[in-house]
This record gives structure tokens, C-alpha cells and sequence, in this order.
């Protein structure tokens, strides 16, 4: 019971500490069409890379609603009640192909430097593995020492406290610091998952068997949402991700806190919702 005790109460210092900086949250909002705010490198990127694509986008549209606009006034039945009768133009086949592949090469060159930049970096400060369940995340931190993982599970709706987000909040936060090159590791231990942050502009599938790798850098602290993007089973919308960016001080309060609550466990005592503990 006394050690309950102090575990709550270690807890909720580390909660302060960490809440102290996160006054910001990142999530879905209502009628939202853009991406959400960047705060990664790669999101980032991703912004500038679409803002180009946009404009690409409009350009094509804008020609080709010209050109027929011209067919419409140029060659209607009225202004031309007998139509020309021919079957090969060699300039405009010959232009038609090109133009598509000059576009796509265009677009392609940029396009592999992004993926090519989100992949991994060289750089890394410190590991994090990520590990999809039916339906639930496992987290392990090998930076820290052997047997360092919690689970982080969903919070039901009627256990929600103030200023926690409906379908995203975690009883369990992955905790982060900002500025720090952060390489994630992802797998699974059931079925295909996917673990996704927007505002990082992360998004990798969690493969049983396998493990695949990216990275993010926050750049503010505060919290940030994402969910399991790839459909996993009977609870895939109940799978949401929590990221607590805090300092690198309240980090290291953090680590030492995780070092001796975690250790040796096989993911944190969290609690496990009716759904889950009811299934087969």
C-alpha cells in the first residue's frame, strides 16, 4: 500500500513538472482542412513540398480548363458545322507525352529527397520503440536500461479530467525532450499497425517481424496526438498516441522517475478498459 502510495505521489511530481511546459496541444480541430501545425523538420518540409504540389495542381487545372474552354467557342457545331476529319498530329502526340513526364520527373526529384530525409537520421540522441497491440502501444526506452516499458492505453470517457482530449487522451505519455534528434523504432506483436503524429509528419507501419525506423525532432514543447493509421481490428479507433514534449531538464526528472517505475516491468500498471479486459 505505502509503495502504491509513493508511486502516485512520484507521479504526479513528475505530471507538474511536465505540465508545467505543455501548455500547447496539438490535435484535430472541428471543419480542419490543412495539415496541422508543423513542429518536426519533416513536417516542415512536408508543408513547403505540398505547397508546391498545390501550385502545380492549380497550374494543370488552369491549362486544361483553358484549352477546353477553346474547344467549347472554337469548335462547336454552330462554328463548325462540317468538323475537320484527321486521325495524327505528330507535334501534339509527341507533346502530350512529354509534357505528363517532364511534370513527373519534376515532381519526383523533391520528392525522393523528402523520403530520403524522413527515413532515418545519422544524427540520433536517443531511441524510442514503439510496439503495436490489439489494441493498445507498448513503449520501450533502451536508452534508459534494460526493461524500461510502460503501456499506454486509451482513457475511457467517463474517466476523462479536464482539458483531455476525447479519443486521443493516453493514461500513459511517450515523454520527449525538444531539440533532440529522436529515432523511433517501430514493430508490432499481432497484427499491422501504424503509429502517426501529424504535426511531426511521422507515419510508419508496425510490422510483426519487423522493425522499421524514422526519426522527429520536436521543436516546442507541448502535447501532441496521433492514432494507429493503419486498421487493425475491432479497437483500431481506440489506439491513439500521446507525445509530451518537455524540456530537456524535465526530461531528465522524467528519466530518473521512469528508471525506477518501470524497470522490469512488462509495460507500466496501467489500466486496461472493459473492452479489452472482456475480449478472449
Amino acid at each position: 500500500m505505502l509503495r502504491k502510495k509513493l508511486a502516485a505521489f512520484a507521479a504526479m511530481f513528475v505530471a507538474l513538472v511536465i505540465g508545467a511546459g505543455a501548455a500547447m496541444a496539438q490535435a484535430p480541430t472541428n471543419w480542419q482542412v490543412g495539415f496541422q501545425e508543423a513542429h518536426s523538420p519533416t513536417m516542415e518540409r512536408i508543408v513547403s513540398f505540398n505547397s508546391i504540389l498545390f501550385w502545380i495542381c492549380v497550374a494543370i487545372s488552369i491549362f486544361v480548363m483553358g484549352l477546353m474552354a477553346i474547344i467549347f467557342v472554337r469548335f462547336n457545331r454552330k462554328r463548325n458545322p462540317t468538323p475537320q476529319k484527321f486521325s495524327h498530329n505528330s507535334l501534339i502526340e509527341v507533346a502530350w507525352t512529354l509534357a505528363p513526364v517532364i511534370i513527373l520527373v519534376a515532381v519526383a526529384i523533391p520528392s525522393f529527397r523528402l523520403l530520403y530525409f524522413m527515413d532515418r537520421t545519422a544524427d540520433a540522441e536517443m531511441t524510442i520503440k514503439a510496439i503495436g497491440k490489439q489494441w493498445y502501444w507498448t513503449y520501450e526506452y533502451p536508452d534508459l536500461g534494460e526493461g524500461i516499458s510502460f503501456d499506454a492505453f486509451m482513457v475511457p470517457d467517463d474517466e476523462l479530467s479536464e482539458g483531455q482530449v476525447r479519443l486521443l487522451a493516453t493514461d500513459e505519455s511517450v515523454v520527449v525532450p525538444v531539440d533532440t534528434n529522436i529515432r523511433l523504432l517501430v514493430t508490432a506483436d499481432d497484427v499491422i499497425h501504424s503509429w502517426a503524429i501529424p504535426s511531426f509528419g511521422v507515419k510508419l507501419d508496425g510490422v510483426p517481424g519487423r522493425i522499421n525506423e524514422t526519426w522527429f525532432r520536436v521543436d516546442a514543447e507541448g502535447i501532441y496526438y496521433g492514432q494507429c493509421s493503419e486498421l487493425c481490428g475491432r479497437d483500431h479507433a481506440f489506439m491513439p498516441i500521446q507525445v509530451k514534449a518537455v524540456s530537456k531538464e524535465a526530461y531528465e526528472e522524467w528519466a530518473a522517475f521512469a528508471q525506477k517505475e518501470y524497470a522490469g516491468d512488462d509495460g507500466a500498471e496501467g489500466f486496461v478498459p472493459a473492452r479489452l479486459a472482456s475480449a478472449d
